[in-house]
């Protein structure tokens, strides 16, 4: 893939055919995407059993008890137990990842903290996890029929009810996802 054909800031869509159980009918975010690999953020699964209070303990992170309710995404199989905020980019730290003009991403608890204290970013994200791919795989994966690609869309990303991202961002493709068929074909 040339540079102009990596997909940093898109979102990836899993296709009927997906055999993963982890990724069918996912939404990913993708934060990066070079010719070393790719990693990215499922944007539609959240924990059911994990609140950001809880999570907040967990790190020993004081609140005063008001700590916003905020959910807990499974961002992805690998490091399940690293956490990263995608989030606006009106919130940049020294470690912050610029990903795209207005989004970035965070890995740190200081971004945790400012959201505990009703601060950080206007539009944030947390997940736990993350999904990743080798040099190739995610091309591979592709060219297989396993994925779409789509441009993100900040609307859904951040504000769209968890069931409706997979079938927002395929209508926003033109897809009608009733029309699709689990069945991948070569022609």
């Amino acid at each position: 893939m040339t540079s102009s054909t990596f997909l940093d800031s898109k979102l990836l869509l899993a296709m009927p055919s997906m055999t993963d159980p982890r990724f069918e009918r996912s939404v990913i975010y993708m934060c990066s995407h070079d010719s070393s690999g790719a990693m990215g953020l499922v944007i539609n699964q959240a924990f059911s059993n994990l609140s950001f209070e809880g999570l907040l303990e967990q790190l020993d992170i004081e609140t005063d008890g008001n700590a916003p309710d905020i959910p807990v995404h499974s961002g992805g199989p690998m490091e399940p137990g690293r956490g990263f905020v995608l989030h606006s980019a009106d919130f940049v730290q020294e470690s912050t990842l610029i990903v795209s003009e207005t989004l970035a991403l965070s890995a740190t608890v200081d971004i945790l903290q400012a959201m505990a204290a009703g601060g950080g970013p206007r539009n944030h994200l947390l997940a736990l996890g993350y999904a990743g791919w080798s040099a190739g795989q995610l091309e591979q994966e592709i060219q297989a029929n396993a994925w779409l690609t789509s441009e993100a869309d900040e609307e859904i990303v951040f504000h769209t009810e968890l069931e409706q991202k997979w079938p927002r961002a395929m209508a926003m493709l033109g897809v009608n996802v009733s029309m699709l068929s689990s069945d991948a074909g070569h022609a």
